[in-house]
């Protein structure tokens, strides 16, 4: 181990030390890292869920709220002066506009500190005054997470492994076949490593266009400022026997430690480390209006994304997070406002099946996870329509082109497997079954004094996540 990484690892046991004697004696902090993948709803969910603990109307399932025990709730400046502060006065401007529209995804790290005036309760309550209770919430691209499994694969084991992936993918054939052309030992071209890099990232969007979620390396879909970096300008390649030092698969080798070194290893060492309690959230309606192969590939992200919470089986999480651990993880399927309320329960059912094995391993390691269907905001109303002598179970909503819709999406099994199994067994499509997806735009907002936006479960989600803490 070199003197930088010793004089690093006391610098965060001093912090980490620090933090807990000044929580102990002082203020309370928790901090709630917010990710999802693609369209699932990151940046609504923070700004619903942000209005709604400041006007509490809306949240009977957070204890705190409905015992009347916060008093106030205030945005106060983050801890961190590093960070982008997440723009939260312009995202609710969006969703409360006199014609609202969906708020601009978030594409980097940034964060929000929501401080609540909370007094105790029990049997301390006579004793103690209110005191405050900091909720830092740091919001970053589930992309990113999905990384950490890069760390323990090499340049040839990442390459073998995606490019048996994209095998089985018709929208990846293009790639493959640029790939399978290059001669990987021969001198390295900028302008070839580019093209090939470029060429990689097309086929990332339209993966995740299509509704696949194992998208990696995370940053080539939000690059930010490192756009166009050699850092970024690699490709998976045919793994070759051997390859000599000036040649394109050896130079592809070296970005791809780099990457591993330069980008995702500070990101878990400067913010994942420091989270306390996680929610993940999931568009599991959009993986399965894609069809059985993005519902397995979302099944096995899920399992990916937890291995970032088990750190015992990597060495580098393990010494980065000293013994700390997330206590809470919340699978949060979104966008319940896209079926009728009697689907839900089958909807958190396919969560919960989905995380099963995986969430296992967390609780074995000291976390607890849960899952649920929620909608931090709700865009649409319930409806019953009669067709052919059936009842159907639709939702009415607001289209981009400002007129109003019925929607039916089709029923969910009552059995989650019914899904999972089929796309386990590699299924091209549904049997039974056609299930569509309908985008909303959100409905016109009237909100009274003390209330936030409409939801479908956000004071359940905040109740598991840091209710125990207020």
């Amino acid at each position: 181990m070199i003197l930088g990484d010793i004089a690093d690892r006391i610098t965060r046991g001093v912090e980490g030390l620090t933090g807990s004697v000044s929580e102990t004696f002082r203020e309370p902090v928790v901090r709630l890292g917010v990710t999802g993948l693609s369209r699932a709803g990151k940046t609504v969910f923070i700004t619903s869920l942000v209005s709604n603990l400041m006007d509490r109307g809306r949240m009977p399932q957070l204890r705190a709220a409905s015992e009347g025990r916060i008093e106030a709730s205030f945005l106060q400046p983050q801890p961190d002066d590093t960070l982008p502060r997440f723009d939260y006065e312009r995202h609710l401007a969006a969703l409360t506009a006199e014609q609202p529209h969906w708020p601009e995804s978030t594409r980097a790290v940034s964060e929000l500190r929501l401080s609540m005036r909370v007094r105790p309760n029990g049997f301390f309550a006579g004793f103690q005054g209110a005191r405050n209770v900091h909720l830092d919430i740091v919001d970053y691209p589930g992309e990113w997470l999905l990384d950490l499994s890069l760390l323990e694969k090499s340049y040839a084991d990442w390459s073998r492994e995606t490019l048996d992936r994209l095998e089985k993918r018709e929208i990846a054939q293009a790639y493959l076949e640029r790939a399978r052309a290059e001669d990987a030992n021969g001198q390295l071209e900028e302008p070839r490593a580019k093209a090939l890099a470029e060429a990689y990232t097309d086929y990332l969007n339209t993966a995740r266009e299509a509704g696949y979620s194992d998208c990696t390396p995370g940053r080539f879909l939000l690059p930010g400022d490192l756009a166009g970096s050699p850092v970024l300008t690699f490709a998976p390649l045919p793994p070759i026997d051997s390859a000599h030092r000036r040649s394109l698969w050896r130079e592809f080798e070296r970005r791809f430690e780099a990457y591993k070194s330069r980008v995702v290893k500070p990101f878990f060492r400067d913010h994942f480390a420091k989270i306390d309690r996680q929610i993940v959230l999931v568009d599991a309606l959009g993986a399965i209006h894609a069809g059985p192969a993005a519902v397995e590939d979302l099944r096995r992200t899920m399992a990916d994304i937890l291995g970032a919470f088990r750190p015992g089986r990597n060495a580098f999480l393990s010494q980065i997070l000293m013994g700390k651990r997330v206590e809470k993880i919340l699978f949060a399927a979104t966008k319940a406002d896209h079926l009728h309320h009697t689907q839900h329960p089958y909807l958190t059912a396919l969560m919960q099946a989905m995380t099963r094995e995986a969430a296992d391993r967390a609780q074995f390691a000291g976390a607890e996870t849960s899952a649920m269907a929620i909608a931090a905001l709700r865009a649409t109303v319930e409806e019953t329509r009669e067709h052919h002598g059936r009842e159907l179970h639709c939702v009415r909503g607001t289209l981009a082109n400002g007129k109003s819709a019925a929607f039916y999406p089709g029923d969910l099994p009552r059995d989650p497997h019914k899904l999972l199994g089929p796309a386990r067994d590699g299924a091209e499509k549904w049997l039974d079954d056609d299930y569509g997806i309908m985008t909303f735009s959100p409905a016109k907002l009237s909100l009274r004094p003390g209330e936030g936006p409409p939801h479908i479960r956000l004071d359940r989600a905040a109740q598991f996540l840091i209710g125990d803490r207020l």
